[in-house]
């Protein structure tokens, strides 16, 4: 039997062969702010391919080569079958204007028949029939026949044959899918061109390859397993389980924790936005499950399998917010479920008010309830969602003055210029309070969020303990130290990757631009107290702030503190 790691290290030593650089894998929280979290091995390379960067400069070849890890939240729902997968890991390998189709080709053939001993009759392809937009792929199709018969190898549409990119915009092309046995095991993307938000294409300054291969079903395959789960890479985490609990459970609970391992391990904690939303349904999904299965054992397994190729992976952490999360899902399970049990049927009304009273996710009730949710679809349940969003926005245009707001960035909120003037000045305050933060709690201080109104400020930032009340009067004598300095407050604009490498800090999930404002409160940028990547307003001397005063410091969620401030 063929190991995991064997295919990993086979993979990038052939590619390494053939000129590629060997990149690590990227986080799972990506750079790009068009996505949510790292979908696929092109993410950390979309400046090569868009030539906004160089890749000579920066790892000095224009191919490379990397085992990515990967997310794919479209998934969650189908998990529990044999195939779907939340966490997985991509191998891949691209080219920035250097080799293209024939090429790619050739490799990707040799690399199933020469290195993993696939046999011809079992691998077929297909490649694009073209449309009004994008013509036939001919050299893909006429270099496929060099190793194929011309019955293994089809031509697909759009759907099937366009690889669009991971986000609104950015770089695509025809691309070629390959199987083995039927099963679909690598696509090939040429990338030529440069797709817009509203569908429009134009052609690249360079052409690009991104090559991606799935690790799980390549080592399904290539030791003859039946399944993903049979693998190495999950196999031992069921071998943990009850030998009584069903098939879907087990899967549910290998991937799962495996997920949840990794999106913790690169810094994403459980709330109700973005990433931390799609970790804390895989972590309460898990609890529900989670019946005398021990956690520390569990996640203990996780890190065995994977800490020789990903060290980052970290156990304390791991294990120290799931704990807390489940802690705080325990006191209301048990009530959530008591209600879906006495309920006759569960609609999508219901399953909303399961959802906002006792944090059941979508998942969780679908899973209890079983034959009473067999009807609940997701997008009728997502209907309910956004029913109560648009009620919650109007309320807050209503406490905020309707649609009279002068300012409603989402962080801040003003009515009229008088509170425009006051979270101007509160909205200073927090950068001044992140650098603060940062200067007694250290550097594992990171914003996760705020909301700044004329009554107060709100700073949320992930920190792994209850900030002490000594540690509060530091920070808040800080800021205002720095009120009393009278620093300018300035702006620089610059390149997004130019401003990164000034120590400005930045939103981790934010959406920056190509060229970025930095704020900063001092006399230079080297020397400044505070800087951060912003949109503004703000004061244009510190000392408009006035006194800043922290109300209170609590718990957002697992790994989320929160702190309540005002300017006097």
């Amino acid at each position: 039997m063929i190991q995991s790691r064997e295919i990993r290290k086979k993979f990038l030593d052939f590619f390494e062969k053939r000129g590629h650089k060997v990149v690590p894998s990227s986080s799972l929280v990506p750079d790009d702010p068009s996505v949510l979290l790292t979908t696929a091995g092109m993410q950390q390379f979309k400046p090569y391919f868009l030539g906004e960067a160089d890749p000579m400069k920066d790892f000095g070849a224009r191919r490379a080569t990397s085992v990515q890890k990967s997310f794919r939240t479209s998934d969650i729902d189908e998990v529990g079958d044999e195939r779907h997968l939340t966490f997985f890991e991509m191998l891949g390998h691209f080219s920035f204007g250097d080799y293209f189709k024939k090429e790619t080709i050739k490799w990707t053939y040799e690399l199933l028949t020469d290195i993993f001993g696939i046999k011809k009759d079992r691998i077929s392809a297909t490649v694009f029939a073209g449309d009004d937009k994008i013509p036939f792929d001919e050299e893909s199709y006429n270099t496929w026949v060099k190793f194929l018969p011309e019955s293994k190898i089809k031509k697909g549409p759009r759907a099937d044959n366009v690889w669009g990119p991971p986000g609104p915009e950015g770089p695509c092309g025809a691309a070629n899918e390959v199987y083995v046995d039927g099963m679909e095991v690598a696509t090939l993307v040429f990338m030529e061109y440069f797709c817009a938000k509203d569908g429009g294409l134009t052609p690249l300054s360079q052409k690009g390859v991104d090559v991606g291969w799935g690790l799980e079903r390549m080592a399904m395959i290539i030791d003859g397993k039946a399944n993903v789960f049979e693998t190495d890479l999950l196999q031992p985490i069921i071998d943990l389980l009850p030998k009584d609990l069903n098939s879907r459970k087990k899967r549910i609970i290998a991937d799962h924790s495996r997920a949840i391992a990794f999106l913790i391990s690169d810094g994403v904690r459980p709330s109700n936005k973005e990433a931390g939303y799609i970790l804390r349904r895989l972590m309460r999904r898990l609890i529900t499950h989670l019946v005398d299965i021990n956690s520390k054992e569990l996640f203990s397994r996780v890190i065995n399998l994977y800490n020789e190729t990903y060290p980052s992976l970290n156990l304390e952490a791991i294990l120290s917010v799931f704990s807390k999360e489940k802690e705080k899902f325990d006191k209301t399970l048990k009530a959530g479920i008591k209600e879906l049990k006495g309920a006759d049927r569960i609609d999508p009304k219901l399953a909303f008010k399961l959802y906002e009273s006792f944090g059941l996710p979508y998942e969780v009730i679908k899973d209890v309830a079983s034959e009473k949710a067999r009807a609940l679809k997701r997008e009728d349940f997502d209907k309910e969602f956004e029913k109560h969003q648009k009620i919650s926005r109007a309320g807050r245009e209503k406490k905020f003055g309707g649609h009279g707001l002068i300012l409603d960035t989402g962080e801040l909120k003003a009515a009229n210029e008088e509170e425009l003037r006051k979270v101007t000045r509160l909205h200073t305050a927090t950068h001044l309070l992140q650098a603060a933060l940062r200067k007694v709690l250290g550097n594992e201080v990171e914003q996760r969020g705020s909301d700044i109104t004329a009554e107060r400020a709100r700073f949320d930032f992930a920190f792994p303990r209850k900030v002490t009340g000594e540690e509060l009067k530091k920070a808040e004598a800080l800021v205002n130290e720095a009120v009393k300095k009278a620093l300018p407050m300035q702006k620089k604009t610059m390149p997004f990757e130019e401003a990164k490498k000034t120590g400005a800090l930045y939103f981790f999930k934010g959406k920056y631009p190509a060229k970025v404002n930095v704020y900063y409160a001092g006399e230079t940028l080297d020397s400044a107290f505070s800087k951060e990547l912003c949109g503004g307003p703000h004061v244009q001397n510190t000392k408009e702030v006035g006194e800043f005063k922290i109300l209170k410091e609590e718990s957002a969620s697992a790994g989320i503190r929160r702190i309540r401030a005002n300017v006097l």
